[in-house]
């Protein structure tokens, strides 16, 4: 079985390290207000990428965060993927300017594939997509509208355009601590061959071990967020359950 990387999660809201529940503006939590101590830490840890989300740019429909993003892929050296406010081309080549390794294009790879495709074109391995789902239907503009698309059809789409990653994020379960949806997972794995990444749910070193045993190839990597800081389960358990 292959390793499964485990993505510590950095949700930024107002310049701190938030985390919403089920993607909730009003239902927010302050962990920290260091983010980049907050990912220095991480990866002190261990962690070997980081997942970034800036918030107020998915609300604000652009990068709120850029200096801070920057100031976090400055302090680290490990990777690290970002979603959040990415519309525009500058958009992304603002981020990536400023050391990001992926950026995850949610919505807008929904509304606009042939847009995708030319994004691909240009930035290759560095776009990833963000399919968000509840009850296998996928969500758009922060999970606000369910679609009659489902995730399975849309990450065949997305293979189709030359999308390299796919991270997948099952709503109903994201900041629950509820477990994630191996069910899901596997059927996503089994659908496509681009790299999926899971993320909802993921608290405990069994979700980890459930996603394991799978034993998808494509399945490289999951998101952890809520666990990590209400110290359900520390990152070297899963870690190590990883292996």
């Amino acid at each position: 079985m292959s390793k499964l990387i485990i993505l510590p999660a950095i949700d930024l809201k107002d310049g701190k390290c938030v985390r919403l529940k089920q993607g909730r503006a009003e239902d927010v939590t302050v962990y920290s207000d260091d983010p980049v101590a907050m990912a220095r830490d991480w990866v002190s840890q261990g962690a070997e990428y980081l997942h970034l989300v800036d918030l107020d740019g998915a609300f604000e429909g652009r990068p709120m965060h850029a200096e801070v993003i920057r100031d976090i892929c400055t302090a680290i050296n490990v990777p690290v993927e970002m979603g959040g406010g990415l519309r525009t081309d500058d958009d992304i080549a603002l981020m990536l300017a400023a050391g990001v390794d992926r950026l995850i294009i949610g919505t807008r790879a929904y509304a606009n594939p042939e847009d995708l495709l030319r994004l691909v074109g240009r930035f290759g391995r560095h776009i990833a997509v963000g399919i968000d789902a509840r009850d296998g239907m996928v969500q758009v503009k922060g999970w606000t509208e369910t679609t009659s698309q489902t995730a399975v059809d849309l990450a065949l789409e997305m293979e189709k355009a030359g999308v390299q990653t796919i991270i997948y994020t099952d709503t109903a379960r994201d900041g629950m601590l509820k477990g994630v949806n191996v069910e899901a997972m596997d059927a996503l794995c089994k659908a496509v061959s681009c790299d999926i990444i899971a993320s909802g749910g993921v608290s405990t070193v069994e979700d980890v071990k459930r996603l394991k045993e799978l034993d998808r190839k494509n399945l490289s990597g999951a998101i952890v967020g809520k666990a990590l800081y209400e110290g359900a389960v520390s990152l070297r358990d899963m870690l190590n359950a990883s292996e």
